[in-house]
């Protein structure tokens, strides 16, 4: 088949449905999108093409074509555009890449002279920063693009605020010169983190799923969790899970892996929403899981100035805890309700599966080492690890199948057009950040917040969270990590919390708001598959991902959990909290080896809670571990009380 005739195909269909000439043109930008930035990733510009470019000589051209992308491919009303593009969405794309491209041609002048405000750096920053508020609101909505305008607003008239937080005045040249050209800004890591880092990895997940890597990895899944009570559930987790963390969205985790797994979990007996819920737990999850974290990890390493590895090994034990209450409690609501294993005839064999796509491995091998040993730039690290999946998708394949160059086409595709949501992001993160630095206002809140911190802590952590939950709401991964880190952080640094621990603090928080109502946007995703409620599916993704609201409580006081101690109190803290989730866990479900009462639940997360708390979290902590274990003590005392008794009377 011809590439015109595959650009009439369903392939070409599903990544737009535009009549076939815009089609083409869509499909086009989006390719040029990816291999411009593999060009820069892999230094090709300066090794083949010879050409010594300013990092922002290249940031403003994937900006201009991301901009043409967003115009002509997203319409006014959101969605993908299906009919022809109006006159003023060409003039206003086009406008964005000739500006773009002229900042780029005249980068070294316009940097020696921005601070003079010239008028063409004036006007050209005054066109980009206007479209790509729109293409904000076009690509992700009006959550992130009403912050974006409260930030501008602010930094225009931040001087007429009273108090501890006004700004500082800044002329309206001046704001948009720094915006457009500062690398606290708009030229900012946020920016260049999405045009390189996070394209590479989405490209690996495109092709994950075109050379038979993602179905061995779901196969895998099935194979080791379907043959356990409520294995359905357990299949989810785990592929989720595995999937998850290499994607940089936990909607296309929900709608990739969901689409698989919430059916059958509701066919193992799963409520609905409890389907639902389980997958949007799971898939959130994967972004806080090592190695990859959804390519969180590498920008909380720049953020920190440290190597991603530190980042990568602090992950660790929050990421299984936090998996570690969802499996537990998928598994006790699977024993509870009675709902048994996947059938076997859904069940493939563990050895067999092992056999036909062991050598998908490597390219995640290829990873690890590149990162962790060999200390590769993470796009360089995610780029082998693409070339080995092209080779072994394309010599091997999976069951049969073998990865064609058209299915390489589709990936890059596919993961072009994908990115334009996230260059909108990254733009739009870069310009709060630049605001923030500029009017003073970052330094302003992190010295209102470290100022109630002073005065109680654990008030300052509730604000922190709460603010984390409501900023993230609407926003992918690597939005609510930029956005939070930025504005929260720094006041926990500010008080005592150990970097790390701060901007783990964050994250986790900031992603909570993918599960937590009124805009749970994993939930609601998983809900639609799920054909369940909503909101229900919301609240009890809520529950599902309870552990998530209590660890990085706990890692704050302790860095024990970030790995960060002697050996033996990370044994002891690591211990105790792994138990500790499982008691909490049964407790909410309400069933620990038999259904448990009222009471029975309270003392066991009473118990669990206790466990929980680390042992150098505070003066005489270990004494909590005492009152947990005599708590659970109890319960387990009891049940076996009643066992024995019962047995006696039927001897």
């Amino acid at each position: 088949m011809s590439l015109t005739s595959s650009l009439h195909s369903n392939e070409a269909e599903r990544i737009s449905p535009a009549p076939p000439r815009l089609r083409a043109f869509i499909i086009g930008l989006g390719v040029l999108l990816v291999i411009a930035s593999i060009f820069k990733s892999l230094d090709l510009y300066r090794e083949l093409l010879q050409l010594q470019l300013y990092d922002q000589q290249f940031l403003f051209p994937m900006i201009g074509i991301g901009l043409l992308l967003t115009y002509v491919h997203v319409p006014a009303s959101y969605g993908k555009r299906a009919g022809p593009v109006p006159w003023y969405d060409w003039l206003a794309g086009l406008a964005g890449l000739l500006t773009c491209s002229y900042l780029s041609v005249n980068y070294a002048r316009l940097a020696d002279e921005v601070a003079y405000q010239p008028l063409d750096a004036v006007i050209c920053g005054s066109i980009i920063l206007l479209l790509c508020a729109e293409g904000l609101r076009r690509t992700v909505g009006m959550v992130l693009l009403s912050v974006l305008v409260f930030f501008i607003l602010f930094g225009v008239a931040g001087q007429y605020v009273p108090g501890s937080l006004q700004g500082q005045k800044i002329e309206f040249g001046d704001l948009v010169t720094y915006l457009t050209f500062d690398t606290n800004a708009l030229m900012g890591l946020p920016t260049k983190i999405v045009t390189t880092v996070v394209v590479a990895f989405l490209l690996m997940a495109a092709l994950m799923q075109r050379s038979g890597a993602g179905e061995f990895l779901n196969d895998v899944a099935i194979a080791l969790m379907g043959r356990y009570r409520g294995g359905a559930a357990k299949v989810a987790i785990t592929a989720s899970s595995l999937f998850g963390s290499i994607s940089g969205s936990t909607v296309s985790n929900v709608m990739s892996t969901g689409a698989i797994t919430i059916p059958l979990m509701k066919r193992g007996g799963y409520r609905p929403v409890s389907a639902g819920a389980i997958e949007a737990v799971a898939s959130t999850g994967g972004q806080l899981m090592p190695p990859v974290m959804g390519a969180v990890a590498f920008l909380m390493a720049e953020d920190l100035n440290t190597e991603y590895k530190y980042v990568a090994i602090a992950a660790l034990v929050p990421s299984f805890l936090y998996y570690a209450g969802l499996f537990v409690q998928a598994d006790l609501e699977a024993a509870k309700e009675g709902i048994s294993r996947v059938p076997e005839e859904l069940i493939p064999n563990l050895w067999t599966v092992l056999k036909q796509g062991w050598i998908f491995l490597i390219p995640f091998a290829i990873l690890i080492v590149g990162l962790f040993w060999l200390n590769y730039e993470p796009e360089e690290a995610a780029l082998d690890a693409c070339l080995a999946l092209i080779v072994l998708g394309m010599a091997f394949g999976y069951k049969g199948r073998r990865m064609t160059l058209k299915d390489i086409f589709w990936a890059v595709a596919e993961t072009g057009v994908l990115i334009i949501d996230l260059v909108m992001i990254g733009t739009a993160v870069g310009m709060i950040i630049g605001i923030l630095a500029k009017s003073g206002l970052g330094f302003a809140l992190t010295l209102v917040l470290s100022q109630l911190g002073d005065g109680n802590f654990v008030l300052l952590l509730i604000l922190a969270a709460v603010v984390c939950i409501i900023l993230g709401m609407g926003m992918p991964t690597i939005g609510v990590y930029v956005l939070v880190s930025a504005l929260v952080a720094p006041a926990m640094i500010e008080v005592g919390v150990t970097p790390m621990a701060a901007h783990m603090y964050v994250l986790y928080f900031g992603m909570l708001s993918f599960i937590t109502p009124p805009i749970a946007i994993a939930a609601f995703a998983a809900a639609k598959l799920a054909e369940s409620h909503p909101m229900s599916t919301g609240w009890a993704a809520t529950r599902f991902g309870w552990s998530a609201f209590v660890v990085p409580v706990l890692f704050v006081f302790s860095p024990s959990l970030l790995l960060d101690g002697d050996p033996l109190t990370l044994v002891h803290d690591v211990g105790t909290a792994v138990i500790g989730v499982w008691m909490v866990s049964a407790g909410l479900i309400g069933y620990f080896r038999t259904n448990l009462s009222t009471l029975a639940r309270a003392i066991i997360i009473v118990g669990g809670l206790a466990l929980l708390i680390p042992a150098g979290m505070f003066p005489g902590a270990v004494f909590t571990d005492i009152a947990g274990v005599i708590f659970i003590g109890l319960l387990f005392g009891r049940d076996f009380i009643a066992r024995w008794s019962t047995s006696a009377q039927r001897g």
